[in-house]
């Protein structure tokens, strides 16, 4: 894991947006909803007349028990709710993760007075760090389908083309980067520009740039965001808090590695306390008590 104060102090340094608390500070201010706008064209390729972000705030306990979530919810149009989420790893309960979500929208919408018949179009996006799906695409599109017909159960009403899909008011986008990375397109269109942009590989950056104006405002965004250390600290404690969690989920019936985990807590704050960092700030950044770090030579 890389020095806090050395990550802190490097302001030079690009943050990465693909940390989910960078991304939420980028695109879920109201102000960039321009953005947000021509980011959701490119993933959904529809135009979009209007976006508003729902939960434009990043709360205190977002890293709680659970890791918390920093999604960012936004209505387009009048007509469809759009939820979208950064996860760089621990992509296996995703799938559930996403109907349960969906599910919360719909059922948030119906208790705000929608029928049945006016019920919006929910739209989930995940973009991933990790591969998840066994497909050969990186951006896959999913509704509620039927499935194949069986024989015995067919029966000929004349029509030409079945219905294939149930309804489109649901619909799941999953963007995976390592198979975009494996692709390797070139910036033929819009979200091959805008998933360059998130890679952040700074070659590519430039190029997209160039490209494209709004990925421009984003980088000089980002870049401001960057160069303010009270941001690079809320950034690096999300990455730690996720290695945290991710080692807790995925490794803990491995033997000793919470001790390890601990261990590797106490020797980060060995090195922020010869560095003078304060001992509040870093229990919030490591978990430690203040009196687990004062006990620390």
């Amino acid at each position: 894991m890389e020095d806090i104060t050395d990550f802190i102090k490097n302001t030079k340094e690009r943050l990465d947006l693909k940390n989910d608390y960078v991304f939420k500070r980028i695109f879920g201010k109201p102000e960039n909803n321009q953005e947000l706008k021509e980011l959701l064209e490119a993933i959904l390729n529809i135009e979009i007349k209007k976006v508003e972000v729902k939960n434009p705030e990043i709360t205190k306990d977002y890293a709680d028990e659970k890791l918390g979530v920093l999604d960012i919810r936004a209505q387009i149009n009048e007509n469809a709710m759009i939820d979208i989420d950064m996860q760089v790893a621990n992509v296996k309960t995703m799938v559930n993760r996403n109907i349960a979500y969906t599910s919360r929208l719909i059922a948030e919408d119906s208790r705000a007075g929608a029928t049945y018949e006016g019920l919006k179009k929910f739209v989930s996006i995940t973009i991933l760090g990790e591969n998840l799906l066994e497909r050969n695409t990186y951006h896959s599109v999913v509704h509620l389908k039927f499935e194949n017909i069986e024989k015995n159960k067919q029966v000929n009403m004349g029509y030409v083309k079945e219905q294939e899909i149930l309804t489109d008011r649901i619909e799941i986008h999953y963007i995976e980067l390592k198979k975009f990375l494996k692709k390797n397109p070139e910036m033929n269109d819009k979200l091959e520009q805008w998933l360059w942009l998130l890679i952040g590989k700074e070659e590519k950056v430039k190029m997209a740039s160039k490209k494209n104006k709004t990925i421009e405002k984003v980088v000089e965004d980002l870049d401001e965001m960057s160069a303010d250390e009270n941001e690079r600290l809320e950034a690096y404690k999300r990455k730690l808090a996720i290695w945290d969690y991710n080692v807790n989920i995925h490794e803990a019936k491995k033997e000793g590695i919470q001790q390890g985990l601990q261990e590797e807590k106490k020797k980060i704050a060995q090195n922020l306390k010869r560095k003078g960092i304060d001992i509040e700030t870093i229990a919030e950044v490591t978990g430690l008590s203040k009196e687990e770090i004062q006990n620390l030579s």
